[in-house]
């Protein structure tokens, strides 16, 4: 019985080792032509005016926010500009109107405020064609603390929630239904890679990064049939003054270069990370190091990162 059993033993791990090659083989194929549709095909055309003649950019005079601003503008679309200071919101709609030729228009707007700001901006979207929504606004850290340890904990509890999050489903709110009413627009959501694990000592921020994915992608699931397109967008660093970058390279891309590569993946991927040296770093982040050792590593470089910010204060 023992002989006899061996070699059926040895027949069966033989087709299950052909088994899991061919379907290992399969899932790198269609990984590699996913990857060739987006990164190499994607272009991104349908973002522009026949959406609707208006986008609508929050977080718009700096960073990411103004890149989509430009970008969408020299696509020929007129733009919406929502921000809290009036004097960056008329420059950027200065140049903007003056370079490529289109309609601006200006919101100002703290979305650290109460929710009497959403009367506001509904006014001043009233009677516009919306095309496309780019929720981008958003507030981080001064620098990585500890829960407990974080200054005026309470009131920066209340200003994260109210930008990170609330803004993203108010903003939805008041754009979403002219466009259900044309059967179609784009929802663009800023999250951020710090979505994909925890990120001790900017806990806050992380989490409030994880809300915007799953809303983004069960809202695109929820109206994609009805014409509507929602997309996650996380990226790593990019070299704005939030993220206290001053000099792009190649794995930290000037908010230019992220946004024309990011509107190619629209319409591709409901959850993107928005530029290839990214999506590489989150395919090795989501498959290859473990989610112990990503918390880990990044409790330690924030702890550094901490050290450094707390030593130079002492010394001024």
């Amino acid at each position: 019985m023992g002989a006899g059993f061996l070699p059926a033993a040895d027949g069966l791990f033989w087709y299950l080792g052909v088994v899991a090659s061919v379907w290992l083989g399969l899932r790198a194929g269609y990984r590699l032509l996913s990857g060739i549709r987006v990164w190499v095909l994607g272009d991104g055309a349908q973002v522009g005016p026949r959406l609707g003649k208006w986008a609508v950019v929050t977080g718009a005079t700096d960073g990411i926010g103004k890149a989509y601003s430009v970008e969408l503008a020299k696509r020929g679309m007129s733009i919406v500009l929502i921000s809290r200071s009036s004097d960056k919101l008329d420059q950027v709609a200065r140049e903007i109107k003056e370079k490529f030729n289109v309609d601006t228009k200006t919101i100002k707007a703290d979305f650290g405020d109460d929710d009497h700001i959403y009367k506001i901006i509904k006014g001043g979207l009233e009677g516009l064609e919306i095309g496309v929504l780019v929720n981008n606004v958003g507030t981080s850290y001064e620098y990585p603390e500890y829960f407990l340890d974080i200054p005026d904990l309470d009131n920066m509890l209340n200003k994260v929630i109210k930008i990170n999050i609330s803004s993203v489903c108010k903003m939805t709110r008041l754009v979403l239904p002219s466009m259900l009413e044309r059967s179609k627009g784009v929802i663009l959501n800023i999250s951020s890679a710090s979505a994909i694990n925890p990120v001790p000592l900017l806990t806050i921020y992380s989490a409030t990064k994880v809300f915007v994915d799953f809303f983004s992608r069960g809202l695109h699931a929820e109206y994609k049939s009805k014409g509507i397109i929602v997309q996650s967008v996380l990226p790593f660093y990019v070299a704005t003054k939030m993220s206290k970058i001053r000099k792009p390279t190649w794995d930290k891309p000037s908010p230019e270069i992220y946004v024309q590569s990011a509107l190619k993946t629209v319409g591709l991927q409901s959850q993107t990370n928005g530029y290839l040296p990214h999506a590489i770093m989150g395919w090795i982040m989501n498959t290859l190091v473990p989610v112990s050792a990503a918390i880990s590593l990044g409790l330690n470089v924030n702890k550094s990162v901490r050290a450094r910010y707390l030593k130079k204060s002492k010394e001024k």
